[in-house]
């Protein structure tokens, strides 16, 4: 008995050595940091005192699921180009995403973290060091923008930049430099349009035009610049056949506003962006097209506003009569406009997927008594009110205090990162499952620009910075600012006015 006994020990103990000697080996060819979400198992000395039979293969039982949870999120991944082609219209909101949100489907989940990190690339391309002459542009040319952020293998191309004029009251979403010689006095980048191309559409099933809005950069104090004011959408010049369809006052001069003296904002925002889109629409007028639009915080704002606009326009209508499905996967984004505004998204088709940290106080505001959690009695009697907002679209709420990765801190702003909502989409699986990293992205990227992981993961906070600030040594061995090549590269199409006029939009030009 005893010697069988002994005989069982030996074999589950070299069990679990053959087991640690391969997952030491498959962290050796692994091109990426890994970390588990398992609490690490601690070396034990066993005896016959201190263990039981029992208790070893207990482990080796949990171990066993946990090994089966990773290869179910393996094969859901293997899945997903097979499937992509045929399921896009579901992804983007054909059916309101019923039944995908809780179990989370892994294709969406995936589509979700891609578009999320075309958002995040305009922080990652924004130059807002007051100390640069560049502050507040692009940081590189459309042709090297996904190269030099590392996001080529996404497949699509910069069709057009994107620049509103900081004359609006918004002093925290502009940044200007503090040199007296500057790239534009008045203009900010505010983000891009991107469109797949041929290898990326063949996999998405169709041609993808997306439009990425660019957020605040780091600081919340924008919620305080809003004027926390409604007024009707069509004050602004944009079409609505009902004028108690109203959005916050800010994000509308934000969007229309322009600057005749600016070589950059010579243009809106607003018709920068409908004289791209109608260009690429005639351009790719024979193929099956979508349009995507993402942003995080105030830049989810845009993306509503500008969705909104497209539709209502019937720009998204080609001239075979088919409508191009319009879709919104927004980030963190606070409220818009009022039920109204909700109740005419509606009517019109746009689809929105907000995914929101349930700890950020963004999606919360504006309208911090008035809105869609107030009674129907009370929202009725305050529908007339300048301050009466309303949530649009589907709402996926993510938990951070579910990942063992994140401390608990009191910095407002760590609940705000868009890094951080990506790695919640990455571990979340649905309401009350275990959070497991289903793509393995890299969990360093929360702390890029935050300080939110736990400190025994050894990633310094904040770490994404540029090499000496930006400065490099000319052929002389002076530290200097180099020159970027944006000036030429950032001019408006020569069609946009024939495009204007197509729109209806050329007076005043």
């Amino acid at each position: 008995m005893a010697a069988s006994l002994s005989k069982t020990f030996l074999s589950i103990n070299r069990h679990l050595h053959d087991h640690h000697a391969r997952s030491i080996s498959g962290l050796g060819r692994s091109k990426r940091m890994e970390f588990a979400t398992r609490s690490p198992r601690i070396p034990r000395v066993m005896s016959k005192t201190s263990e039981s039979l029992s208790s070893i293969i207990h482990e080796l039982q949990l171990e066993r699921r946990a090994k089966l949870e990773e290869e179910y999120v393996e094969a859901g991944t293997q899945q997903q180009e097979t499937r992509l082609a045929d399921v896009w219209r579901e992804i983007h909101g054909q059916d309101d995403w019923v039944g995908m949100l809780d179990p989370m489907d892994p294709l969406l989940r995936s589509e979700l973290i891609r578009y999320g990190e075309m958002a995040q690339a305009t922080y990652d391309a924004f130059d807002f060091d007051p100390f640069s002459k560049y502050c507040g542009s692009c940081r590189f040319t459309r042709r090297e923008f996904f190269e030099a952020l590392g996001m080529a293998q996404h497949g699509y191309h910069i069709s057009r930049y994107l620049f509103a004029t900081s004359n609006i009251n918004l002093p925290n979403f502009f940044k200007k430099s503090r040199w007296p010689k500057v790239w534009s006095k008045n203009a900010n980048w505010i983000g891009y349009v991107a469109v797949s191309d041929d290898e990326t559409s063949r996999r998405l099933g169709r041609r993808d035009i997306t439009i990425a809005w660019r957020g605040t950069v780091t600081r919340l104090e924008w919620i305080a610049d809003l004027m926390d004011y409604l007024k009707p959408i069509s004050s602004n010049k944009i079409p609505c056949p009902d004028s108690t369809v109203k959005v916050e006052s800010g994000f509308l001069d934000l969007y229309t506003d322009k600057d005749m003296d600016c070589r950059y904002c010579k243009f809106s925002a607003r018709e920068q962006i409908l004289t791209e889109v109608k260009r690429l629409l005639e351009l790719y007028r024979d193929e099956e097209i979508s349009i995507t639009i993402t942003g995080h915080s105030l830049g989810s704002a845009l993306a509503i506003l500008s969705a909104y606009d497209i539709v209502e326009t019937g720009l998204n209508v080609l001239n075979d009569c088919r409508a191009a499905p319009v879709s919104v996967f927004s980030f963190s984004g606070p409220r818009v406009g009022n039920v109204r505004f909700k109740e005419r998204l509606n009517l019109l088709g746009v689809k929105v997927l907000r995914v929101v940290n349930v700890h950020d106080i963004v999606p919360k505001s504006p309208g911090l008594v008035f809105n869609e959690n107030a009674s129907p009695m009370v929202m009725k009697l305050a529908e007339g009110l300048p301050w009466c907002y309303c949530h649009v679209g589907v709402e996926l709420a993510l938990d951070h205090t579910h990942s063992p990765f994140l401390k608990q801190t009191g910095d407002l702003s760590c609940a705000h990162n868009l890094e951080a909502h990506l790695h919640l989409l990455d571990g979340y699986h649905g309401k009350g499952k275990r959070f497991v990293l289903a793509s393995g992205r890299d969990p360093a990227l929360v702390n890029k620009a935050s300080d939110f992981l736990k400190d025994h993961y050894l990633v310094p906070p904040y770490w994404r910075q540029d090499e000496n600030k930006g400065m490099v040594r000319n052929k002389d061995g002076r530290w200097m600012q180099p020159e970027r090549p944006i000036l030429d590269e950032h001019h408006h199409p020569d069609d946009i006015h024939h495009q204007l006029k197509q729109l209806g939009l050329a007076s005043g030009y």
